[in-house]
């Protein structure tokens, strides 16, 4: 057998090796885009890059579904205090302290629980949103779900704003298990394929779920800010859609905003294969300033308006084995890495956002606004006023 039969033996050996590895990982759907993206143009920006950066949290008191209503107090009290002590020492180029946005489960609502977050949040450290987990559901009970929740947190906690042309209250929406639109093919966690529809119709003004990779719910479109089209008949419509951008207007059913999701090659699995960054933070996730930089490198962004750069990162909150990294000195450190590097108002300048304000920064892009997306924060969505019962 020759050298040269030999060489393409062990190349068809290395990959068949790594499409089995790209399969194991659910892979194979997105590496096209992220090798597209990767191998591509970049756009070239004069001037400033803004970084628009956002935490986004699966806010779940009830996580482990803990046998007494004092763990979760617990769970809600620690970030009452460890939080805004933390937060309260950065700012980004416009004062604000770092923004998180409390994606509060529907089925785990408490008063207390929210009363508590709505004070936090009329302090300035973020807002919230709706979260949700369901099984086998339809559209008539989702609607009835989401219409009484939505309707609670705006009366009872003054945490929903209202959409601008229709006085309609507007929200953002986390999909509990990744399972958007019924894309998990064990056909667990929704049963709904015309989801993005009842969303729309119910107010929500984008879905803030996604990277959800490795999970097979990942989308086949990453790094992007998209709208999605619901094929009513089938699950997982999201896998495609149209990119937002300048000049544009609404497309299909529903806006999705990505966060980053990249291969970092600086963090090898058994020598050899990149770990997947997925922006998620947490304990063995940790927010070094290698995963920043990969990030703001994901080039998030509004087709035409490459210099304002979206990240938006996520968690699950109230697991008391990631709070020590989520409350504690790993991400008091990244934001002053986010503050060094990303905030010297010549190349980079920083904004903390939350999720209806990167959303409202997205609409003033699509709009055709450009300079500081500082202005914009409350371009579409209003800002809800708390209310907070001493």
């Amino acid at each position: 057998m020759t050298f040269l039969v030999l060489l393409l033996l062990a190349v068809a050996a290395s990959c068949i090796a790594i499409y089995f590895v790209l399969k194991k990982k659910h892979m194979t759907g997105w590496m096209p885009d992220y090798l597209r993206q990767r191998l591509g143009k970049r756009n070239d920006v004069d001037g400033v890059t803004h970084v628009i950066f956002s935490f986004v949290d699966h806010y779940e008191p009830q996580w482990g579904k803990p046998n007494s209503l004092e763990v979760e107090r617990q769970r809600v009290d620690r970030w009452m205090r460890d939080y805004p002590a933390m937060a309260s020492k950065h700012k980004d180029a416009d004062g604000f302290h770092p923004q998180h946005t409390f994606f509060f489960p529907e089925e785990e609502y408490r008063f207390e629980h929210l009363n508590k977050l709505a004070k936090l949040c009329r302090d300035g450290f973020g807002e919230i949103e709706v979260h949700l987990h369901h099984h086998d559901d339809n559209r008539e009970n989702l609607t009835r779900l989401i219409n009484g929740f939505v309707k609670t947190l705006h009366e009872d906690h003054g945490a929903i704003g209202r959409h601008p042309q229709t006085n309609k209250l507007s929200y953002a929406f986390i999909h509990g298990n990744w399972a958007l639109d019924n894309s998990d093919p064990s056909g667990k966690n929704c049963g709904i394929n015309d989801e993005l529809l009842v969303l729309k119709e119910t107010g929500c003004f984008a879905d803030f779920t996604f990277p959800s990779a490795p999970h097979p719910t990942q989308p086949d479109k990453i790094n992007a800010i998209y709208y999605a089209k619901d094929d009513p008949n089938k699950p997982k419509s999201h896998n495609t859609g149209v990119d937002v951008k300048v000049g544009g207007t609404e497309w299909g059913d529903l806006m999705l905003v990505n966060g980053p999701l990249m291969l970092n090659w600086k963090k090898l699995k058994k020598g050899i294969f990149p770990q997947i960054e997925n922006a998620d933070i947490r304990k063995g996730m940790e927010p070094t300033k290698d995963r920043v930089d990969l990030w703001v490198n994901a080039n998030v962004h509004v087709k035409g308006r490459p210099e304002w750069k979206f990240i938006k990162v996520h968690t699950h909150g109230t697991q008391e084995r990631d709070m020590d990294v989520l409350l504690g000195q790993q991400t008091d450190d990244m934001f002053s890495y986010l503050e060094s590097e990303y905030n010297d108002g010549k190349k980079y300048k920083l904004h903390y956002v939350n999720s209806r304000e990167m959303y409202n920064m997205i609409k003033a892009a699509e709009d055709g606004k450009d300079g500081d997306p500082n202005q914009y924060r409350d371009y579409f969505i209003t800002r809800p006023v708390f209310k907070v019962k001493e």
